[in-house]
């Protein structure tokens, strides 16, 4: 088994590693050195191989470098920049943060959360060449000079539960080392390729599929400071990158500036094209190849498996429009829905391998529930309903969980229930999940008001826009006498917006 360090250290040292637009390139020797200067600066600053370390800071170079050197020494658990005060605290208190590291005179929302755990609170200066920096901190201790091993866990992400609180998703260095390799195998990715990052580098998708991957083949990262589709063909020129990954809205909006960017297109030697995160529409899947004269090679993933469980061919030609593709690292089969074994045909995706995570931390109920063993082996749940056709490509044919899956974003509906229900005028609510044509679901809520209270659809919007982050806010609301139920009285969001007349 290998650790993050064993898949890096192993490369020409002369290399290119991790760069940005417009900005000159860390080398491999360059980022081998920043590791030895940040595992030096946490140890002096207490942190030792088996505490976590929060991250919080823009996307870009030094996000990703951040992310590489820090889990070479520490557990790293990435934040997105976007959380209010009160969802930082909620994380950081969950994950038993020792540290946060902020961009240097950072004085927004995650350091005043950082301050009501008394953490040490470690600024990062950015430097040259790209990604490179330097660490400070007020605080000086001491910890052992250890380094992580591959059963030490390298990341942790929470995953939105829809019964119950945000499960913390432990990620060991094995199972990161696992997965970047099958991507690396999955595309034949090379030391001669390059890949523009435009995906956020606080999801799985980013920090893998385009960080640890590119690293795993020695090849190079040019990490953008985040998808912009007005910047995205300059961007392209520039780094002239052999491949990006994205989500399909991001696909989506690169087609619709295609026409106008049709010189760079012809110019651009893109290998190939990667979407995951969420359904790539059929159509969209072929319009992007015929754009971009590369296949289009969509994969399924998810936080548990450390990203990718399966994956359509790299080879042109053998991608199949709407299929995820085949298993590509972890071994996939069928699942009985409730029962604890193997079957053929539609049922529960299920995964085993060593990509997998151990299970949720602190979390023995959730852990029941999705893992199981079967031919003798451990298998762990999507929640996804799928079926394989007779080539081995699986096809998504339900969602079994209530995930609200908006462009890739996941949100949990009993979070922004939780919200909501602060509100002084709502007596019940229920959020869920409606149909949108570019980001395949949004978030929507229905309530009902208190007796003699008043309130607008948009104060409560508002109310919840103060709450949380932007893209957890339900797009519409609204307000019922009474809100649908099933047949046991339970409020149920699955189809509710086709009983609402949203569907």
């Amino acid at each position: 088994m290998q650790t993050l360090e064993d898949l890096i250290q192993r490369h020409p040292g002369t290399a290119n590693a991790i760069g940005a637009p417009g900005r000159d390139w860390m080398t491999y020797a360059d980022l081998n050195a920043l590791t030895q200067e940040v595992r030096t600066a946490l140890r002096a600053a207490g942190v030792g191989a088996q505490d976590r370390v929060a991250i919080v800071l823009p996307n870009g170079p030094e996000m990703a470098a951040a992310f590489v050197t820090v889990a070479q020494s520490a557990t790293t658990a990435p934040l997105n920049p976007a959380y209010k005060e009160d969802e930082f605290a909620f994380y950081l208190e969950d994950l038993k943060a020792r540290a946060i590291i902020v961009e240097a005179g950072y004085d927004g929302p995650a350091r005043a959360a950082a301050s009501r755990f008394d953490l040490t609170v470690i600024e990062l200066m950015a430097t040259e060449p790209a990604g490179n920096f330097t660490l400070s901190t007020d605080v000086q201790g001491s910890a052992p000079e250890a380094v992580p091993t591959a059963d030490d866990v390298a990341l942790i992400l929470h995953t939105s539960g829809t019964t119950s609180r945000p499960k913390i998703v432990p990620l060991l260095q094995s199972n990161v080392a696992a997965s970047a390799e099958n991507i690396r195998a999955s595309l034949a990715l090379t030391p001669e390729d390059c890949c523009l990052n435009v995906m956020p580098l606080f999801h799985i998708h980013g920090l893998i599929a385009a960080v640890s991957a590119s690293l795993a083949a020695g090849a190079s990262i040019s990490c953008a400071p985040g998808f912009d589709a007005l910047k995205f063909y300059g961007w392209l020129e520039q780094v002239n990158p052999s491949w990006y990954t994205a989500v399909p809205t991001m696909h989506q909006a690169i087609l619709a500036r295609a026409p106008r960017n049709a010189e760079i297109i012809e110019k651009a030697r893109l290998r190939l094209l990667r979407s995951s995160s969420s359904s790539l529409p059929g159509p969209v899947m072929t319009q992007l190849a015929d754009t971009f004269g590369a296949p289009v090679v969509e994969a399924y993933g998810m936080t548990e498996a450390a990203h990718q469980m399966c994956s359509n061919p790299i080879e042109p030609g053998r991608q199949k429009p709407g299929a995820v593709g085949l298993a590509a690292g972890p071994e996939v089969r069928i699942a009985h829905e409730i029962e604890n074994r193997l079957i053929e045909g539609v049922g529960e995706v299920s995964i085993s391998g060593p990509n997998v995570t151990p299970g949720y931390e602190g979390n023995p109920e959730a852990n029941e529930k999705n893992f199981f063993e079967a031919d003798g082996k451990r298998w762990f749940r999507t929640g996804d309903q799928g079926v394989f056709d007779e080539d081995g490509f699986l096809s998504l044919t339900g969602r079994l969980k209530e995930i609200i899956n908006r462009g890739g974003e996941k949100i949990s509906p009993l979070e922004v229930d939780g919200i909501l229900s602060e509100h002084p005028a709502i007596g019940q609510c229920v959020t869920f999940a409606v149909p949108h044509p570019k980001l395949g679901e949004d978030v929507a809520a229905a309530v009902v008001l208190k007796e003699g209270q008043s309130a607008t659809d948009r104060d409560i919007r508002d109310f919840a826009s103060a709450r949380l982050a932007a893209f957890k806010v339900p797009r519409k609301v609204l307000i019922l006498d009474e809100i649908p139920k099933g047949a046991t009285g339970k409020l149920q969001r699955i189809g509710l917006a086709e009983k609402l007349g949203l569907g």
